[in-house]
């Protein structure tokens, strides 16, 4: 690897202060990257490398003058496809949209810009970001990096493809039920889905959330300065912070940290999985935290309930849409959806309620510990072209236990890696904290990182 590719955005900032690195040189290094691995990966749609030599070298001149625009200028960053960009087609991974520019940036990607980031792609996703996959009927398949037979998870699946490959620094994915921290885990990053509101999103859903995918947690947190400020268009956008995203001082003796092994619903954590958490919360425990066993918060009532809402929801989005269009969805997602066709309306409205008793169940957790420790992902791994970890669309969120709650909370959690099963294959530890405890996630990401070491080697392409 081009050791430029190794930086951190801390690393890369101050040898544009130095004058020893230029913008526009550390863009030729992404795109050498790009053009070996992408074809192998494919992770990026709307890859524009002209349009960021453009950026970059606009960049470089606002450098060299001392006249920058915000901490993330001459950075390249990839945006998850859902997040709108001007004058781009938004087709949300599915054929069956109608391709039309978009009227204006999407929050982050206007933050993005105003503080100078090359944005020089768009990462894929599923079909309408409804999937933990890189399975996709518009884009092509996206693939895991660490090995190419095996799925990145999703929705961000681009994003987490795009990270793990070091295509620079920085990706913005979306999560609604663990779409930042699943293809995190399965990928090795640090995905990080703050509190609901923190980082403004447009459209507004319930749940919704946009978040930083990088491949340490520093990273991450430098991108909050950025992402965070709000924006008028989401309703829920939380006032203004002064936050300094970089304290990471913490000192873990005396909290209380639950340790959940059992999502309550949908498949098991495996043995491999199990082993890594353990392992992960022992060195909380060194370091003299309180682990404590805890139960989980979700039901299969929830669950289904959930599921209940989502098909009715989106089946409202599709059924008046003309049938040669119907037909162009994937069809994982099409038979899914026409379930919603009969859900009623009362049932769709229990379903909705199942996220209030989530958010209450999780609530009640919060009063007894001070953070949770449990799996990411509870299974290591599952095909590239599998469209979930079960491949059943009347099964399609057994893989969601250990994350969707949080987003019904509203609570910040991450993934940070915590091992390797013995495929090679990465494994995800979320952090959870307690609603509006972001820079608790973040300091107890960092923590463990330093402990465990971090991922200093990451996969190349394939020779030949």
């Amino acid at each position: 690897m081009n050791a430029l590719l190794k930086l951190t955005i801390r690393d890369i900032l101050d040898l544009y202060q130095q004058k020893k690195l230029s913008p526009l040189e550390y863009w030729d290094a992404v795109e050498k990257r790009v053009a070996d691995y992408e074809p192998h990966v494919q992770a990026l749609y709307l890859y524009d490398p002209e349009s960021a030599r453009a950026q970059a070298k606009a960049s470089t001149e606002r450098w060299m003058k001392g006249e920058t625009l915000g901490v993330l200028d001459g950075i390249p960053v990839t945006i998850k496809e859902l997040i709108a960009t001007k004058g781009d087609p938004v087709p949300l991974g599915t054929a069956a949209v109608e391709l039309k520019p978009a009227e204006a940036d999407a929050p982050a990607a206007a933050r993005l810009r105003e503080d100078g980031a090359v944005i020089f792609a768009k990462t894929t996703c599923p079909d309408y970001g409804m999937l933990s996959s890189g399975l996709s009927s518009f884009h092509h398949l996206s693939r895991n990096p660490w090995d190419l037979s095996q799925n990145p998870g999703g929705s961000s699946a681009g994003a987490a493809s795009a990270g793990a490959a070091s295509f620079g620094p920085l990706h913005v994915g979306t999560d609604i039920g663990g779409s930042v921290r699943l293809p995190a885990g399965w990928t090795g990053l640090f995905g990080f889905k703050p509190s609901h509101g923190r980082i403004p999103v447009d459209p507004y859903f319930v749940g919704r959330c946009a978040g930083p995918m990088t491949r340490n947690v520093e990273d991450s947190a430098i991108s909050m300065a950025t992402l965070s400020r709000p924006d008028w268009r989401d309703g829920t956008s939380l006032p203004p912070n002064d936050f300094d995203w970089l304290d990471f001082d913490i000192d873990v003796k005396g909290l209380k940290i639950g340790l959940m092994l059992d999502a309550g619903i949908g498949l098991p954590a495996e043995d491999e999985v199990q082993a890594a958490v353990i392992a992960a919360a022992k060195k909380f425990e060194v370091a003299g935290a309180e682990i404590i066993p805890v139960g989980p918060v979700m039901t299969r009532g929830m669950l289904d309930g959930l599921d209940n809402f989502w098909r009715a929801r989106f089946w409202g989005d599709i059924a008046t849409m003309p049938e040669e269009r119907k037909a162009l969805i994937l069809p994982y997602i099409f038979e899914w959806a026409k379930g919603g066709e009969f859900v009623s309306g009362v049932d769709a409205v229990k379903g909705f309620n199942q996220t209030i008793e989530m958010r209450k169940a999780c609530g009640k957790l919060f009063t007894t510990v001070d953070a949770v420790l449990s799996p990411t992902n509870p299974i290591v791994s599952y095909p590239a072209d599998w469209a979930s970890p079960t491949n059943d669309p009347a099964k399609p969120f057994e893989h969601i236990g250990f994350t969707v709650p949080w987003n019904m909370s509203e609570q910040p959690a991450a993934s940070i890696n915590c091992g390797f099963s013995a495929s090679g294959m990465p494994i995800g530890l979320q952090i959870v904290g307690p609603r509006y405890g972001d820079l608790l996630v973040l300091k107890l990401s960092k923590a463990f990182e330093v402990w465990d070491g971090g991922i200093s080697q990451w996969p190349e392409p394939p020779k030949g």
